[in-house]
């Protein structure tokens, strides 16, 4: 990222993912239908509004860089890639949504050579920002999707300290809609203290913060799911591996952008 000021353009990302979620909370208050798509996938009008808006914003901010975001790929739009893009996952969580408990986000990732170098996770439910500001720093902030943004200086910013190693018992945090059998064996070999499920990206950010030690995931994933959650936890001393302990990289075309099985963790 040394061609553009990182803080600059947090800041104007950090606008489109607020304007985003006031677009999604403008439905969650009401009543809305819920379709699905041809993998049983939930989807909403609140997916589809606030891709369109952070669509457009990527293409004036950002033109010559191509966006992989769900929606449009789910209807087979998905741009050829080279060494960056942003992947874009406008409402990560629409189970969650759609249950109506609050665990959703906004997910806005930028990736260098298959790693995320800057993501944004807007909670707009629970009020709550995370953005990378250096490799190595992330800020969270209340962000109420019904004030005005007026830049990160006038948040509240907390910065999310580099994580200690983890000691065993180990505190887990888990999938809320996706906990299986290949999960709980995997879990049975670990001292655990406590099982926590959680939905969408704010498992990353959940490690990040330092509540949580590990997150096992043997259920599919896209890259937009985990994109913006791997470089906010990585910022923080954390990272994400496959389960041969190889970082989980990004831009698998081959694969159609599926994740294979990953651990995250705060800390190595």
């Amino acid at each position: 990222m040394d061609n553009f000021n990182i803080h600059a353009f947090a800041e104007q990302l950090v606008d489109t993912a607020h304007r985003a979620g006031q677009a999604i909370m403008g439905i969650y208050t009401e009543d809305f239908p819920v379709d699905f798509k041809s993998d049983a996938s939930p989807v909403t009008q609140a997916d589809k509004l606030a891709e369109a808006l952070i669509l457009a914003d990527l293409a004036k901010l950002m033109p010559d860089i191509p966006v992989i975001a769900e929606e449009a790929a789910s209807a087979g739009l998905i741009p050829e890639v080279n060494e960056r893009f942003f992947l874009v996952d406008p409402l990560d969580g629409t189970r969650e949504f759609v249950s109506k408990n609050g665990e959703f986000t906004v997910n806005i990732a930028l990736v260098e050579h298959r790693k995320p170098v800057f993501g944004i996770i807007y909670a707009p439910a629970i009020s709550t920002l995370y953005v990378t500001l250096e490799p190595d720093q992330v800020i969270r902030a209340p962000l109420e999707a019904t004030q005005q943004y007026n830049g990160l200086g006038s948040l509240d910013q907390t910065i999310l300290q580099q994580s200690r190693p983890s000691k065993d018992p180990l505190n887990i945090i888990a999938s809320r809609s996706h906990m299986n059998t290949e999960t709980r064996s995997y879990l049975e070999k670990l001292h655990v203290a406590s099982i926590v499920n959680t939905g969408s990206s704010l498992k990353f950010c959940r490690l990040a913060e330092g509540s949580a030690d590990l997150y096992p995931r043997f259920a599919p994933t896209m890259e937009w799911d985990t994109a913006a959650g791997h470089a906010i936890l990585q910022s923080t001393g954390g990272g994400v591996e496959t389960i041969d302990g190889s970082p989980l990289g990004y831009g698998k075309t081959d694969a159609g952008y599926f994740n294979p099985d990953f651990v995250a963790y705060r800390s190595k």
